[in-house]
């Protein structure tokens, strides 16, 4: 006992050295701008509790290999009832501190329940797999129910209690990430190219709109498909070069392209006014017939002053909102119908072996920029519902980052499921809106949540996603025939044939026909045996 004391304070240790270590440069230290210049602010407390929280962190750990389940069910429990006081009082400390004790103690408290029903209970280990599985099944057809749910509440946020101008501003955000997020995962998800590049489209869309609605004074319902149509011309002409090349050679040249879209855009001033950026972007009308504004500045009449009611900015907010919800929906079901083509399964065929692809007669450079021309389109139909959402674009809002959050999005939340990369566009995009106060910890805690990702979820939150084509319907109906059923055969019905069964099937003599050779529902298909004539 005396040497595992020993060892656990000497990984205790080492433990709260290298946390000091990372935490010293990234918390403790502060850079503040004054007018006195540049000064070094040092703040002990929350690099204190920084490593005092990783330390303990560490013996919960520990107590776990020891299996004493019960002092760390006590500990998590403790962290978490300690959380919810430090929320609620006006103690001088970080709320990142507080969420992150939270999270350990809610981990450090499930692990230990697990343990203690393992040896505490005699519960077997073969059982808790058996749940673990039965979770995950019952997970997986709880999905569909809990995205119909989450569609329906989105579609009447608007119309809640505690909904506000700065909540549907955050959704319109969100949704316009959700968009980038689903035109990527073509690309990534289904095709299976590493697109990092892919601001490039979004930039074009946004451009596009803004000098379309500023300088010819066309309207967003012309802009719109326009900044879509765009995109994809620039996603087909990044595509003709590229497609030969695979792997790190294709990221590295897609990387390229969006670094000189946007040199492009700082340096061909008299179109897209340079550095400056472009502003005064016209808002969206509705539909041609009216607008949202407090007084006339056209022909169309106000919005407000037509239904007779009061003027409210909420109005062309809630417009916004239901204008990028409906077009995420359009694009949701797009993606849904399209992978059940053939050139959806077709780009899925190129994600798993683009040589075995190429060997079956697949036109590889066709599929790959259909998928870009498709992808790079939605990219730009997003870039135009962010224009005119701020009414100020510039090149600083076309860099590297919003590639790398977009990919992240993808990946965090499982390539090729719609759900997920909703999810994590969610998480990634609107947690920062709620802990706006730690904006200065905001890269710290997303490079956290990724590799604690890639630990426990490596294909992403919800990486399983329903598959393309499937054998039998929802009747249980054989869509497809199999050996020992014809089309339309339920494998409830009657059992399948043994071998033995089919072996004698083969060896009997062929029953002569009686009709015209048409085979019905729910009958088998008889083989001829070998060596028989005629």
């Amino acid at each position: 006992m005396t040497q595992d004391l020993r060892a656990i304070l000497i990984e205790l240790g080492i433990t709260g050295l290298i946390a000091a270590a990372l935490v010293f440069p990234l918390i403790t230290l502060r850079t503040i701008d004054s007018f006195e210049g540049l000064t070094i602010n040092a703040r002990w407390l929350p690099s204190v509790l920084a490593v005092a929280l990783v330390v303990l962190g560490r013996f919960g750990l520990i107590l776990l290999r020891y299996e004493r389940s019960a002092i760390a069910l006590a500990g998590g429990a403790a962290a978490m009832l300690a959380a919810a006081y430090a929320w609620s009082s006006d103690l001088p400390l970080s709320k990142l501190f507080e969420v992150f004790l939270f999270a350990g103690g809610l981990f450090l408290f499930a692990r230990a329940a697990i343990q203690w029903l393992v040896i505490a209970r005699g519960v077997e280990r073969a059982r808790i797999d058996t749940a673990r599985a039965d979770a995950a099944l019952a997970l997986r057809r709880a999905i569909p129910l809990a995205a119909a749910v989450v569609v329906v509440f989105v579609a009447f946020l608007p119309w809640l209690p505690f909904s506000s101008i700065y909540m549907l501003d955050v959704g319109i955000l969100i949704l316009t990430y959700v968009l980038l997020g689903w035109g990527l995962n073509i690309i990534v998800g289904y095709a299976g190219l590493l697109d990092l590049g892919y601001v490039a489209f979004y930039a074009v869309g946004a451009y596009a709109y803004a000098i379309f609605a500023v300088n010819f004074g066309l309207s967003f319902w012309w802009c719109l498909p326009l900044a879509g149509l765009l995109a994809g011309i620039s996603g087909l002409i990044l595509g003709f070069p590229v497609l030969r090349l695979r792997g790190d050679y294709f990221a590295i040249v897609t990387l390229g392209f969006g670094e000189i879209v946007r040199l492009v855009l700082i340096n061909w001033s008299a179109v897209t006014r340079g550095p400056d950026g472009i502003s005064s972007i016209p808002r969206p009308s509705l539909f041609g017939v009216a607008e949202f504004n407090k007084r006339a500045t056209g022909d169309l009449p106000l919005f407000h002053e037509m239904l007779g009611i009061p003027f409210s900015p909420e109005h062309r907010i809630i417009f916004l909102y239901y204008l990028v919800f409906t077009l995420s929906a359009l694009v949701a079901i797009f993606t849904l119908r399209i992978r059940t083509l053939p050139i959806g399964r077709a780009w899925e065929a190129l994600r798993e072996d683009d040589i075995a692809s190429a060997s079956l007669g697949l036109n590889r450079t066709r599929i790959k920029l259909v998928a870009f021309g498709i992808s790079a389109a939605w990219g730009g139909f997003a870039g135009a519902f962010f224009a005119t959402r701020q009414g100020f674009i510039s090149p600083e809002s076309f860099t590297f980052i919003e590639s790398a959050i977009v990919l992240s999005i993808v990946v965090l939340g499982g390539m090729g499921s719609l759900v997920g990369i909703a999810i994590a566009a969610a998480l990634l995009i609107g947690l920062p809106e709620v802990f706006r106060e730690l904006s200065e910890f905001r890269m710290v805690a997303y490079g956290g949540g990724l590799v604690l990702i890639m630990v426990w979820r490596p294909r992403g939150l919800l990486s399983f996603r329903e598959p393309s084509v499937r054998l039998f319907d929802r009747r249980g109906r054989m869509r497809f025939a199999a050996e020992g059923y014809a089309v339309g055969d339920s494998p409830l019905a009657a059992p399948a044939p043994t071998t033995a069964t089919a072996t004698a099937m083969t060896a009997a003599p062929a029953a002569p026909a009686t009709g015209g050779g048409a085979v019905g529902e729910g009958s088998v298909v008889r083989q001829k045996p070998t060596g028989s004539k005629g």
